[in-house]
Order: structure tokens, then sequence, then C-alpha cells
């Protein structure tokens, strides 16, 4: 195989590291040796390296409705949209130019590539203690276990205990080395590698970081924690989510506040990270289907504080509610894991291990701080599939618009809770997704797998 190949898949984490690199650079001018182990330190703390996520998969997902004429219109009109409408139609391909770069597998790929400089080069750097080297190591250990985590649940199968050591995963890249063959690992393969990357990591981990965007024991419990929930590994999901809520554990109380914190000062945030896209302005804002705004309601704080009328902002012929919580200190969206979702995995061990009650009492917890006093109901369940349901509604709530939403609508589409043909119209064609619809897992780009041939394309 050619070099090229691989570079290429890499595109996004060489330009990554050449930035990086120029940052070090300067950085090295009077102050550092080259080798250093401090180099290391440098490029992990430049955090957008490490931070920025999908795009895609807001559109997938079935809490956002593009209903209005204009909007899809605008969208037909120009090439740099039409991904959305695709994704957003469960189109293969997404990507129609040949030509055309993933966004989101270049993104997660460039990050893995500055993961595996730092996990392979920080051994053998001069001038920092073992202790130093380790926790360098697990940080990036980390970084790498949440991009393999969103890889490998947007371009393949969902986790099944009983097909995925054969259900193709995404390529393994653990080594920066410009020469590997990049077949698909399995998907199982996959889970394995992130497993043993976090539990690897989690004992050099700091027990609380400066910054939300910096590694700690708790995101890598909390990431441990959310794999597990997709592996439909319950009882590991709330293990690790009250190994997370023991060290971080703050809610926001959306009632009292009176302005929304910056991402890096929000108590609620374990593991920062951040959606590609800024989904703010039109044609590309998140309108709430209506389902998500029936399943919200308007008392909900969440309905105050994260929409505004499309009408009233946006005008021009946009109807409904969209998503604005971008808008509220023009940052984008958290899409690391959190004090809430850590709440309600644990919540969802319990419902399934039977414990409706108990569940309840955790969604309980966070709901009192969605709610004005004189709004708040507590909420029960009647048993034990009513818990499962209500808890996923309220994640549902909490999650809307922030990747979550798609991840549980893939591991939940055959579980007979919540197994639904979904419809949508398209300038009047009418596009369905089926529960056991392909459209669940997203195609690799035609131009990644022209030039990487080895990597076999989703049906």
């Amino acid at each position: 195989m050619k070099s090229k190949y691989i570079s290429t898949l890499l595109l996004g984490g060489l330009a990554l590291a050449s930035s990086c690199s120029k940052y070090t650079d300067i950085k090295t001018q009077g102050s550092l040796i080259a080798g250093a182990t401090d180099n290391y330190r440098y490029l992990l703390n430049y955090t957008s390296t490490f931070e920025y996520g999908e795009k895609m998969v807001d559109w997938a997902a079935a809490d956002v409705e593009i209903a209005d004429s204009v909007q899809q219109v605008t969208i037909d009109g120009y090439s740099s949209y039409l991904y959305m409408k695709n994704v957003y139609t469960w189109k293969s391909p997404i990507y129609e130019v040949t030509t055309d770069h993933d966004g989101d597998w270049d993104t997660y790929y460039g990050r893995i590539y500055n993961c595996n400089v730092i996990i392979n080069e920080v051994p053998t750097s001069t001038g920092g203690t073992d202790s130093t080297k380790a926790e360098l190591m697990a940080e990036a250990l980390t970084h790498r276990a949440d991009a393999y985590i969103n890889l490998v649940n947007e371009y393949a199968k969902p986790y099944n205990s009983g097909t995925a050591s054969s259900d193709l995963g995404v390529p393994l890249v653990l080594t920066p080395d410009l020469n590997q063959q990049l077949n698909r690992a399995t998907v199982a393969a996959v889970y394995s590698r992130v497993e043993a990357d976090l539990k690897t990591a989690v004992r050099s981990l700091p027990n609380a970081s400066a910054y939300n965007t910096l590694p700690d024991k708790a995101a890598a419990y909390s990431l441990l924690a959310r794999m597990y929930l997709l592996m439909s590994d319950y009882t590991n999901a709330g293990t690790y989510a009250d190994s997370a809520l023991l060290l971080q554990s703050t809610l926001k109380d959306l009632a009292t506040m009176t302005s929304f914190p910056y991402r890096k000062s929000d108590p609620e945030i374990i593991f920062g990270k951040i959606a590609a896209s800024y989904n703010t302005y039109s044609p590309n804002i998140l309108r709430l289907s209506s389902e998500m705004l029936s399943l919200l309601g308007t008392t909900d704080q969440r309905y105050k504080w994260f929409t505004r009328d499309a009408a009233t902002y946006l005008g021009n012929g946009y109807s409904g509610r969209y998503f604005c919580m971008e808008q509220l200190n023009y940052e984008n969206r958290n899409i690391g894991t959190s004090v809430p979702e850590m709440m309600l995995i644990k919540a969802e061990s319990l419902a399934r291990a039977g414990n409706a009650g108990g569940a309840m009492d955790e969604v309980n917890l966070l709901r009192q701080k969605r709610f004005a006093a004189a709004d708040y109901v507590a909420m029960t369940a009647t048993d034990q599939n009513d818990a499962i349901v209500k808890v996923v509604q309220e994640r549902k709530r909490e999650f809307m618009c922030r990747l979550l939403p798609w991840l549980d609508q893939r591991r939940l589409k055959d579980d007979p809770l919540f197994t639904k043909t979904y419809t949508r119209t398209w300038r009047g064609q009418t596009y369905t997704l089926e529960p056991s619809s392909n459209r669940y897992v997203f195609p690799i780009a035609t131009y990644n797998i022209n030039l990487n041939p080895e990597i076999e394309q989703n049906p």
C-alpha cells in the first residue's frame, strides 16, 4: 500500500500536527529543547486540536425537523450544504462529489494522529519524570478513546454482543506510521481498544484538571460509562457513572440562573468536546421536531433557555422553534460527557435492573434543577418498562441537538420499547428510516474509499 493512502486518510491529522508544530516551534524559541517532554504538554494544551467533533449526526436524529420549504430550498441551492440534506434524508452517499472530504472522518482521525504521536514519542522524550510522562500519555489515550467511540458510532453498526466480533468497525490506527494498512477492525475490536485505553489512562490521570477540556479521572470514568451504555452493558455503565459522579456531581439550576456559563466554567461538563458545526443561523439552524417540542413542554426551563421562536427571530418563512444554545454565549455546543449524562446513565442502569423507584429518584434529582419550583412535579413510574421509557425521554429533553439523541436512536432501534419507523419529507418526496435500515450507519466518503481500497464500504 502506498503511503499517500494513509496520509490522505489522516490529512486532517497531518494538518493539525503541522499547525501544532508551528505553535510548538514558537514556544520552543528560547524556552524548550527539541525532543523534550514539555513539547507534548504544549501540544495537549492546544485544545482545539482535540476538542472538535462531529457535524453530521445532528441532521440524522429525530429531534431535528427541516420542515420549512425556505430552508429546504436554500440548502438545495448550495453544494456546501448538500451533505445536510443527504444525512437528513438518510441517503447514501452523503458526499456525492468524489473529491469531497468527510469532515467528521478527518476530524476524528486528525485527533487520533496527534494522540498517536504523543503516545508513541513521550516514552523516549527527555526531561520529564515518569509520572509526568504517564499523565501525558493517559491524556492522549483518553482523547483517542473518545474519537474511536464517535467513529464507531457513525460508520459501524450499533454494538450487538452477538455480531460485534464480525461486524465491520473502523480502521484502528494506533501509531503515526504512514505506511500501515487501513483494513477495518471489527466493532468488538474497536470497543475493546477503547475499554483498554481508558482503563489504562485512568490510573495516571489527575483527580481534577484545571479545565474540562483536559481529561482527568472523571473524564475517563464518564467515557467508560458512555461506552458501556452503548454496549448495553447496563451494570458496568452504572458503575462507572457512579465513579464519575463521586468526583464531579454539580448541577446548574436553570430556574435561578441569570446567565449561561461559558463552557470552560460550566460545572456540569466533565469532558469538554464540541460539535464541529455552529448551527446558529439559517439555513443550517436546528429546527426542533414537533415530537421533541411535545416531549419538552413549555414550562421546562430547557425550553425557555435553549429554544427560540423561528418566525420572530429569523422571519423569511421559518416556523416552529429552533435550538439556540449556541446563541447564549456564542460557543459551540458541548457534546462531551457531563454530570446530567452520568445521572441518566445511572438511572437507566437502575431501571434496567428492575429498580424503577431508584431510577426515578435519580431522574428527579436532575429535573428539580430543570423547572421552577412552581412548575416542578416529581416523576413516578408504574413498573420497570415505564421507568426505562421515562429515563430515555429525559435523555431526549436534556441532550437535544447534542450527539446523544442519534446514539440513543441507534442503540435502541431494536428495543421493543422504542422501535419505530421514521418518516421525513423533502420538497414533496418522502423518505423513511426503518429499524433494520442500513442508513443507521453512515457511508464512508468515496474519496477515502478510492484512495484506501482496503477499506470496505458500508452497505
